[in-house]
This record gives structure tokens, sequence and C-alpha cells, in this order.
């Protein structure tokens, strides 16, 4: 008989994993916190904690190997109630919040999304940005790989919960034998970029407090920021210029950074079809923008154009979502590719959202593939990545995948538009939270933000969030009668 109870045990052991995160705005609030939230957070690291301690000893007795379809259970249960946790202190910390809005933040900030319900973000008490910002770096990369590193120390492998969690359509390639090696190497690599980038956005004029927190949304590509304004509350050309040479790192998969340093080699980056792709497509995108805004009078020099075409396209491609002025006032064509980047720019194996280059990579050589069958039906001409043949088992996973994009992304927008949302913000806010942008067009465009909706569009956004920030079909499989069979 199937039972949750060893899905429960593995899970009582994610949050114990993840009360200590708590600490982290409890240590700014005991510093520089004038209204004094630090007792909320200190209650929310012991809830979590006796939460962890007694699912634990309810469920000590049901460990077992966990099984793919256990991988899938666990992976929703991190995702759906982790967010619980982190809403809870909003409560008590931010005027007005109320329940719906408390919920979509911590999603927004755990799925590294961006979407922000918020406004007044420059009066909020520092620990409450920094909570926000924090959920960030930690949902960016995905808090299960770092369970998945632990796991194996309690005896329990963790190689289901890293195909179910980690992004991108090649999920059983393993770079080092152990599943724990790797993703021990993986949070590693993670963190000596984490740590760079805040040295870097100190150095460019940002306090500690604002490095901090803007590394944190940075490296989770997640474009939280601790101003209303966000960068265009500084208006500065080098920490515009920090944030995008770090956005564009992020946006490449930590895998290869992690092949780099363990060959000493750069090979693994400059002979990848993915890599040089996305280097490609942001270069070309940034020089189009910086042309576009030249020629219509948007900003009068080329120079300025390119740097600010370079911060919004990088920004918006990688899904990270910063502003620094609002983009949806510029030529129209502007604004609708930037968002069409979002969908698809960001490597698999990065913390950005979206399709994944790698996708639209393989997308396009299997239409080129039955262009060429056309005209000769007998050619053998399969889909190649890298010099080696794509199995068919890949790419109909990739087409599966498209396809459930697709009516995913229309049917979302559609409830939207029931709810009496114009089309653009109906279609924008979908695409945003479905490719875990943050920003839209319209009504939650960069000027705006997501609590101008109503309670039912923001959970049908929030649902959108948890689709794409789980690859859509490891959140739909549960609702299929086959999973549920034993």
């Amino acid at each position: 008989m199937f039972t949750l109870l060893p899905v429960l045990s593995v899970f009582s052991r994610v949050l114990l994993a993840f009360a200590p995160a708590f600490l982290v705005p409890l240590g700014w609030a005991l510093f520089l916190d004038a209204q004094g939230h630090a007792a909320v957070w200190a209650v929310g690291f012991v809830v979590t904690i006796l939460s962890g301690v007694l699912l634990w000893q309810c469920t000590r007795q049901h460990r077992r190997e966990l099984q793919t379809r256990d991988g899938f259970l666990l992976v929703n249960l991190v995702w759906l109630v982790l967010p619980v946790y982190a809403a809870v202190p909003l409560l008590y910390t931010v005027p007005d919040i109320g329940w719906t809005r408390a919920y979509f933040e911590a999603m927004s900030a755990l799925t590294a999304t961006g979407a922000t319900a918020l406004s007044g973000l420059d009066t909020l008490p520092v620990s409450v940005n920094v909570w926000r910002c924090f959920l960030q770096l930690v949902g960016g990369l995905g808090i299960m790989l770092l369970v998945v590193a632990v796991l194996p120390l309690l005896g329990l492998g963790g190689v289901q919960l890293y195909r179910a969690e980690t992004p991108g359509p090649m999920k059983d390639t393993k770079f080092t034998p152990r599943i724990s090696e790797t993703a021990r190497g993986l949070w590693g690599v993670y963190v000596l970029f984490s740590v760079a980038c805040m040295l870097a956005y100190r150095w460019a004029g940002m306090s500690w407090a604002d490095a901090f927190m803007h590394m944190c949304t940075t490296m989770g590509l997640g474009g939280f920021s601790s101003h209303d304004a966000s960068f265009g509350y500084w208006d500065s050309p080098k920490i515009e210029a920090v944030a995008t040479v770090f956005m564009a790192l992020a946006g490449v998969s930590f895998m290869r950074y992690f092949i780099v340093l363990r060959h000493r080699s750069l090979r693994p980056l400059t002979h990848d079809r993915e890599i040089r792709t996305y280097v490609s497509v942001l270069v070309v995108s940034v020089m189009l923008v910086a042309i576009l805004l030249t020629a219509h009078g948007v900003i009068g020099s080329f120079p300025e154009a390119l740097r600010t075409s370079a911060f919004h396209v990088v920004s918006v491609a990688t899904t990270t979502g910063y502003a620094s002025t609002d983009y949806a006032q510029w030529p129209v064509f502007a604004p609708v590719l930037l968002m069409f980047l979002g969908c698809f720019v960001s490597c698999a194996g990065s913390t950005g959202g979206g399709i994944k280059l790698v996708r639209m990579v393989l997308l396009i050589k299997q239409a080129r593939r039955e262009l060429v069958r056309i005209v000769h039906p007998r050619v053998v001409n399969p889909v190649t990545l890298g010099g080696a043949i794509m199995p068919a088992s890949v790419m109909t996973a990739v087409l599966g995948y498209m396809l459930i994009y697709g009516a995913a992304t229309m049917g979302l927008t559609m409830l939207l538009l029931f709810t009496g949302l114009d089309i653009v913000t109906s279609f924008s806010a979908v695409v945003a939270t479905v490719n875990n942008i943050g920003p839209g067009l319209g009504d939650v465009g960069p000027a705006s933000n997501f609590g101008v909706l109503n309670e039912f569009q923001i959970w049908v956004c929030t649902f959108a969030m948890l689709l794409g920030r789980l690859e859509l079909l490891t959140v739909l499989v549960l609702f299929t009668g086959h999973f549920w069979r034993k």
C-alpha cells in the first residue's frame, strides 16, 4: 500500500535544514531593526525546529529508500509548505499584508520569481527585506539540492530528488560518481560566486546591507530589491555593471563552473553549444535594443543606450527582473522582446527560470531536421548537441514539455481574462510568473507590482510560479491517475 509516511520522514529533515534560515534576519534585526522584530524571527526559528522534530519523531520508523514517486511528492510538498513557514513572519512585520499576499511573497521568493505584491519597500524593517532576499538565495539553486547533499549522510539516497528538482531536460546527467558530491560541489560554486558578488556590490557603492540583499537576489536570479525604485534608486553605472556581469554569470549552468574548477580548464564553457548560443543571443539583443532606443530618441547617446540596454536585457532575459527605469514605456518592440527573451534564454542548470535555452536549441534542430526530411525522406539526420546524438526519449520529453508549457500558459491566461483583467496584464502576468521573470507588462509592469490584483488573481499567479519553478511536469504529474496507482 502506498503511504506518505516515508516522504514525511524526509520532509522533517527538510524543515530542520530550513530552520537556520530564520537566524539570518534575526541577526540583522538585533543590530539594525529599530522596530524590534527580533522576536518574530526567533519564534519562527523555534517553531520550524519543533515542527521538524515532532514530524521526525512521528515518522522515524518509516524510513526507506525513496522511489521516483516519493521524490516528486517530496519536492511538491517542500515548495508548497516551506512558503507557509516563510510567510507567517511577514504577517507580523508587514502592515496590512494579509495571508494571500504574504504567501505570494514567500512563494515568489523561494521560487526566485521576484514578483512582489508589496510597495513601500524602503520603509520596511531591514530584517524583512533581508528575509525576502535571502529566501531567493536559498531558492535559487533549489533547497532540495542541499537536502540531496545531506540525505546520503542519513542513509537515504538523493538521486530521485535530484531528478525531480534539477532544471532542464537532461536530469540524469551526473558529473561526479556520487550525487552528494555533485550537490556539495554545486553549492560550493554557488557560495563562491555569491561572496564575490557581494564584495563587488560593496565596492561599487552599496551599503553592506544592500550589498548582501542584492547579492542574494542576483545570484538567485530573483530580482527582489530593498527599494521600490529597484536599481533606479542608485542610478549608478558602476552598480549596474556589477549586476549585469553577475546576472549573466548566474544565467549559465553552475554545473559547467563546477567542471571548470575540477578540470582547471575553460574548455567546458567555451565549447558548450548552449553557452555559446546564450552569449550570442544576449549580445545581439543588447545591440538591437540599444539601436532602437537611440533611433527613437528615448536615450540621446548610444553609449548610454548601450548601458541601459545591457542592464535590462540581461536582467529580464535571465529572469532576474531588476529595473532601473520603466522599460514598459519604451517603443513596444523592446518590452515585448524582453519578455520573449525571459521565456527561454537561461541555461539549464542555472538559477534562472523559463523554458531553458537548451530546449530551444533542440527544438530548432528538430524543426530543421523535419524540413530536411521533407526534401529527402530517407536521409539519416539525427538531432545532435555538442556532437552527441540526442536519444528519442530526450526529444520526446522536450516536445511534451513544450506542448504542456503552451497549454498551461494559455489556460492560465484565459483564467485571468475571465476575472476581468485586460489582455496585456493577463498574458504578461502569466508569462512573468510561469517563467519566474518577476515583473510583467500592463498593470503588473516594472513601475507597478502584483498588489493591484485581487486575491483570486494572485492565487492564480502563485500557482503559475510553482508550475514554473518545478518545470510544470513535476507538479502536473500529481494530477494523473497513473501516478497514484500501485
